[in-house]
C-alpha cells in the first residue's frame, strides 16, 4: 500500500506540500506570485521598459514597409491597444490581491502590536506599584542620621548611668 505524502514522517510537516493545493486549503504561492508581479509593476524600470516597448512598437509599425507591419496605424494600433488592455486587466486584480495580502499582514501586525502594548502597560503598572512599595518601605526604614542620634542618646544614657553608679 502506497503512503500519501502528507503521512510521511521523514520530512517536516511544513515541507510536505504538493504542487496543487487541496480543496479548502489556501495556497500561498499564487499570493506570493501576485505580490512579486505587483511589486515589479510599481518600479521605474517597469515603466521605462513598457515605454520603450511602446515606442519600438509604434516606430516599427510606422516606419517599416507595408508588408512587414503587423499593426496598422490606420486602425489605431489595435494590437498594441489590446496588449496594453490585457496587461492592465491582469495588473489591476493582481495589485488588489497584493494589497489584500498586505492588509491581512498589517492587521496581524497591528494585533501583535496591541498585545505587546498591553503587556508593556501591565509591566509598567506593575513596576510603578513596586517602586511605590519600595519608597514606602524606604520611608519607614531608619535613616543614618536617625540611627546616629539614637546611638548618641543611648551612649549619653549609659554614661549617665555609669556616673550615677560610680557616685
Amino acid at each position: 500500500m502506497a503512503r500519501r505524502s502528507d503521512s510521511r514522517l521523514d520530512s517536516p510537516k511544513g515541507l510536505r506540500s504538493s504542487f496543487i493545493p487541496k480543496l479548502g486549503e489556501p495556497s500561498d504561492r499564487f499570493g506570493r506570485f501576485t505580490e512579486r508581479i505587483a511589486r515589479a509593476m510599481g518600479t521605474p524600470w517597469f515603466l521605462f521598459f513598457l515605454s520603450v516597448f511602446c515606442i519600438v512598437w509604434l516606430t516599427y509599425n510606422t516606419i517599416a514597409p507595408d508588408g512587414w507591419r503587423f499593426d496598422s496605424a490606420a486602425l489605431g494600433f489595435t494590437a498594441l491597444t489590446l496588449i496594453l488592455s490585457l496587461q492592465a486587466s491582469y495588473a489591476a486584480p493582481m495589485i488588489l490581491l497584493a494589497q489584500n495580502r498586505q492588509d491581512d499582514r498589517d492587521r496581524v501586525q497591528i494585533e501583535q502590536d496591541r498585545i505587546r502594548a498591553e503587556r508593556n502597560l501591565a509591566d509598567t503598572e506593575y513596576l510603578a506599584r513596586e517602586v511605590v512599595a519600595l519608597r514606602l518601605l524606604v520611608k519607614d526604614l531608619a535613616s543614618k542620621d536617625f540611627i546616629r542620634s539614637e546611638l548618641r542618646s543611648i551612649l549619653e544614657e549609659l554614661d549617665r548611668e555609669k556616673r550615677e553608679n560610680v557616685d
